[in-house]
């Protein structure tokens, strides 16, 4: 069982808390990879955006990637370091203060490339196209760039040689949560269809949804990949992980606050839900491990968790424990550093769980806390 050496009971619930040590675990670990192979690597901040931490990220990645101009401000403004951004379509309002604060700039769509070339260019940034290799290798459809009638990316048959001029890279992002087997299959399916212009390039960025950080990661075979590539083609290889930078690193700590029956199924409430604060356990879908838990009727005393809102479906799982749940019960679930904070939400008038981190020390500190403001404030 998974031991945390901070005290959970030193914040009201619920809260997020990042464990600083376990970050930068990971931090070492895509260091090392970079050191190895001579890549880049950026924090991918879609997954984990906790800017308070960017100063000690910051000392061990190459700096930050962002989907829109407010991701690319916080990179900017907090990260101080390569400033990269991608965007389906990028808004006419926004792409001067883009060309301001970013320094690469990638375009979904040769499109996109025509409309804003002149401007980039201009404002000496350096230009890369997204391709769509078309080589799905997962099976969530909703994560799958790849998949047929994608939006994300320029397949082979739309791919416009002719209008190369002033582009300096390609970028592809077909991963989620993969082994580097994936990526390996993907890099074939790269090459087969767009190795012709690879090295009429300067660089190549992998993307995301490389899981590096996870125990059974088979890293060399992604320094092999990558140092191959840089080798073949003379370009600078890029990576995005977001999720690898902070997995296995946060937990969200929550309390029940009623145990129900409904037939056969005793059901624990909590202050914290599925849908408000850990929304990809219904969208991704996937079951969250909690401590000292396990799956239903493994250990004696099996419950639903649900939360506090109104949804009918807010449920989190069923899960079994050794002792019974009472009402003040802490529940402490795992891996909640990545897209959590996010992707939260105040349905219901929910309030945000609060955010903290565990130093070096293991003492907790709250980094922040939320009220009625920040629930008022996004409505009118």
């Amino acid at each position: 069982m998974l031991n945390l050496e901070f005290d959970i009971n030193a914040l009201p619930t619920p809260y997020y808390i990042v464990d600083t040590v376990r970050l930068i675990n990971n931090l070492q670990l895509l260091k090392s990879v970079r050191e190895q192979t001579g890549c880049k690597i950026l924090l991918a901040q879609k997954a984990f955006s906790m800017f308070s931490f960017y100063p000690l990220i910051a000392q061990y990645l190459d700096g930050a990637t962002a989907s829109g101009l407010y991701e690319a401000k916080l990179g900017y403004e907090e990260m101080k370091k390569e400033n990269h951004i991608f965007s389906p379509a990028y808004l006419e309002s926004e792409f001067e203060e883009i060309c301001t604060i970013c320094d690469h700039l990638i375009f979904n769509s040769f499109t996109q490339w025509e409309r804003y070339r002149t401007r980039a260019l201009q404002a000496g940034k350096s230009c890369g196209i997204r391709i769509n290799p078309e080589c799905s290798t997962q099976d969530h459809a909703i994560y799958d760039p790849c998949s047929p009638g994608s939006r994300l990316g320029v397949t082979l048959e739309n791919f416009q040689p002719e209008l190369l001029d002033g582009i300096e890279g390609l970028h592809f992002h077909t991963l989620c949560e993969q082994n580097a087997d994936a990526l390996s299959q993907t890099l074939q399916a790269v090459e087969e269809k767009f190795g012709t212009y690879l090295g009429q390039m300067k660089w190549l960025n992998f993307g995301g949804g490389h899981h590096i950080t996870r125990p059974d990661y088979d890293i060399q075979r992604l320094t092999n990949e990558i140092q191959r590539i840089q080798q073949t083609y003379q370009v600078q290889v890029y990576l995005e992980p977001g999720e690898a930078v902070a997995l296995n690193t946060g937990f969200l700590v929550s309390t029940v606050q009623d145990i129900i029956s409904n037939k056969e199924t005793k059901i624990a409430i909590l202050d914290t839900s599925a849908a408000c604060h850990m929304p990809d356990v219904l969208e991704m879908p996937y079951r969250p491990q909690i401590i000292g838990a396990a799956e239903p009727d493994q250990k004696t005393h099996t419950y639903r968790l649900g939360g506090p809102t109104c949804l009918a479906g807010d449920i989190i799982g069923d899960y079994s424990f050794d002792h019974p749940l009472q009402i003040g019960s802490h529940i402490v679930f795992c891996d909640m550093a990545h897209y959590s904070m996010v992707k939260n939400n105040t349905f219901n008038g929910m309030a945000l769980p609060s955010i903290a981190i565990a130093n070096t020390n293991h003492q907790v500190e709250l980094v922040k806390a939320f009220d009625y403001l920040d629930f008022k404030n996004r409505l009118s």
